[in-house]
């Protein structure tokens, strides 16, 4: 099995097999085939088996050894899926997506742009710096930058954030990306890519072109 599982992966494996590995980390020098089927017949799935607590998996006869290997997987899967959530933020909401831009974006160029790329979920997939001229009139050569990009991150929505700088009013700031923001969603519907928004942010203080009706 081990060979298998190098040579082609884990789909490989039959879900009992994959717990007779689990198994055997606790039971050395024994076959654990009929002890996983018969875990997975009285459980009804591997997956249940490995959801089971410490003393149901007792209950069925295992030892501390086993009922701890079985434990593993879970344990394991937890720990990534909180790091996952770190490193991928749900921006599915205006209250999640402020608290993004306060923590993310405190140490980002002021003028600059950033585009958020985000999958089907709104989590985000990647946060990257634009080179952009609001002032310069290529906003069809931009988009299609940036629309390569989300394709090559296969994120299915963008957010645009412009940071403010001293001298810039929110608003003003993000009507000169409206031109960009236009073009990037009438390109992106052709790629099934939307754009939420366009914000541009300066302290406390911001404006969206959906607010302002130019999106």
């Amino acid at each position: 099995m081990r060979t298998r599982v190098l040579e082609r992966g884990a789909p490989a494996l039959a879900d009992y097999e994959i717990l007779e590995m689990l198994l055997f980390l606790g039971i050395a020098r024994r076959d654990t085939k009929p002890l996983a089927k018969a875990l997975i017949n009285r459980f009804g799935s591997l997956h249940k088996v490995l959801e089971a607590d410490r003393d149901t998996l007792a209950e069925a006869g295992l030892n501390p050894a086993s009922v701890a290997a079985l434990r593993l997987p879970l344990l394991a899967a937890t720990r990534l899926a909180a790091a996952e959530a770190r490193s991928r933020p749900q921006l599915g909401d205006w209250e999640a997506l402020l608290a993004y831009f306060d923590t993310a974006l405190g140490g980002a160029v002021p003028g600059q742009l950033r585009i958020l790329y985000l999958d089907n979920r709104n989590r985000l997939l990647g946060d990257e710096a634009v080179n952009t001229d609001a002032s310069r009139s290529a906003p069809r050569v931009e988009s299609a930058a940036i629309l390569r990009r989300a394709l090559q991150l296969h994120a299915t929505a963008m957010i645009g954030v412009r940071l403010c700088g001293d001298a810039d009013v929110p608003e003003k700031r993000v009507l000169a990306d409206s031109a960009l923001a236009s073009e990037l969603s009438r390109s992106g519907a052709l790629l099934a890519i939307a754009v939420h928004d366009f914000f541009a942010l300066k302290g406390g203080a911001w404006a969206g072109l959906r607010r302002l009706g130019k999106l």
